[in-house]
């Protein structure tokens, strides 16, 4: 390779590494702030929405963006997701109420959807499959920092400048960032109009590309996220009718946005896309009422509290560094089972904190393990896509880990929402009820991590088309 290469792709990785950083930030600080912007802004029956919303928006902006890559390259998904991605923060920052709060959380997960998918499309055409394991270990590091200082700093801004700050400080060093990765990714175009490894021509729009298929599926990306939205607003005010509404949605909507087989654990690509999506979910859910449990029931400051979230992202981007580095000796079915079982594990150790006799340590503890085994889970899965993937639908699949991650990210959080604030008033019960709903998805990807394997056929003769594919046939 040549050293101008090397220094144009080691640039390329500081500045994705720096956007990373940015977006971690926000995702370490804003969890760490919520519980007090929550009593602020007199929300706290809407606490799991806020949570919720940006992934519902954030889906369909993955699948826009599989769509946009595939066919035009990542620069401009990455710009766009950016001025958005900022923009609602802005209008969090800036909120009066708790509508106007959760308005500037959609717009802000819709652009994190965006970067999401087109820093995957980034690194499967801008680096060799053999350097793949590294970049997603880096920017897995990328949430270091953000761990070590993230939380605390947001405790210290919520108690001395109040909690806009945390939005818009986070706003205003974002932004230029764009600016500085700009040069580097706009040079990665698109493989629509181009032949594709198995030998047929595209041409963007033309039935039958993936780009074509990625675009038909916009209006399902649509409505999951109105069904999400409405499994929200409905488990929170207790309307059942609005419930399955919303469950009837995600149930039509959802398979059209994923490989065929996805939801029904079928070998190859559809199991390493649910088996991400199941530990997501898991660790999100436990994540978003860690903190509250630790300043509403125990009594911490919320920069106290947040030094659990600190943890827990720390041990994920050494768990992510190992299994590029040592991980490899071990297949990817056992360092996804191994990831998810430690998931587990950590989300029993919060149900453990409900009770007054357990130290707060405990958790802290347990939720090391539970982000070390996330170290593990997530790099490896987005490593596998990218294997499973021919390059000209590397998009609309790495909009497919991200549709599923999302999807059953705000499905468990919509029903972990609704069921904390039923039981919001009996006190203890409703955690144990939050974090037994975490423990599900985390037990059910351990059970489904041998999966991942593509079966005999696939394996003989390369990747079975029909798991490479999103088009289910139709």
């Amino acid at each position: 390779m040549h050293r101008d290469e090397v220094q144009k792709r080691n640039a390329l990785t500081v500045g994705m590494v720096t956007l990373v950083t940015f977006v971690a930030f926000e995702a370490v600080a804003v969890t760490a702030a919520m519980p007090t912007v929550a009593q602020a802004l007199d929300g706290l029956a809407l606490y799991g929405f806020a949570f919720g919303g940006p992934f519902a928006t954030g889906i369909v902006a993955t699948v826009a963006a599989g769509t946009w890559c595939d066919r035009r390259g990542p620069a401009r998904p990455i710009l766009a997701g950016v001025v958005l991605f900022c923009l609602g923060l802005l209008g969090a920052g800036l909120a009066t109420g708790i509508w106007t709060l959760i308005a500037g959380r959609l717009v802000q997960g819709f652009g994190g959807g965006l970067i999401t998918v087109a820093l995957y499309v980034v690194v499967g055409r801008a680096y060799p499959a053999s350097a793949h394991p590294r970049v997603f270990s880096a920017l897995s590091a990328a949430w270091v920092l953000p761990a070590v200082v993230g939380p605390a700093i947001a405790g210290l801004i919520v108690e001395h400048l109040g909690w806009r700050w945390v939005f818009l400080l986070i706003a205003i060093a974002t932004l230029p960032v764009a600016a500085v990765i700009g040069p580097h990714v706009r040079p990665i175009g698109g493989t629509a109009g181009t032949p594709g490894t198995a030998g047929t021509p595209g041409t963007p729009g033309t039935p039958g590309t993936p780009g074509a298929r990625a675009g038909a599926r916009i209006p399902w990306a649509a409505g999951v996220a109105a069904g999400v939205l409405l499994l929200h607003w409905g488990g929170q005010h207790g309307g059942l009718a609005l419930v399955a509404g919303g469950l009837l949605l995600v149930a039509v909507c959802g398979p059209r946005l994923v490989p065929s087989g996805t939801f029904g654990a079928r070998r190859g690509l559809p199991s390493v896309i649910l088996v991400r999506g199941l530990a997501g979910a898991a660790f999100m859910q436990a994540d978003v009422f860690i903190p509250l449990l630790l300043t509403r029931e125990r009594g911490l400051t919320p920069s106290l509290a947040g030094l659990t979230l600190t943890a827990g992202a720390l041990l994920w981007s050494a768990g992510s560094w190992i299994q590029a580095r040592q991980g490899q000796r071990f297949s990817p079915a056992a360092r996804l089972r191994t990831g998810l079982s430690a998931i587990a594990l950590g989300v029993l150790s919060a149900v453990a904190l409900v009770a007054p006799a357990v130290p707060v340590v405990a958790v802290v503890a347990g939720w090391c393990v539970a982000g070390f085994g996330m170290g593990l889970a997530s790099p490896t899965a987005s490593t596998l896509v990218l294997q499973l993937s021919r390059a000209d639908e590397q998009g609309v699949n790495s909009s497919a880990l991200s549709v599923a991650d999302s999807l059953l990210t705000t499905v468990v959080l919509a029903v972990g929402g609704a069921v904390f604030a039923a039981l919001v008033t009996a006190g203890p019960v409703a955690y144990v009820a939050a974090f037994l709903i975490a423990l599900l998805p985390a037990v059910a990807g351990a059970l489904l991590a041998g999966r991942v394997a593509p079966g005999a056929t696939a394996t003989a003769a390369g990747p079975d088309p029909r798991e490479l594919s999103l088009s289910r046939a139709e």
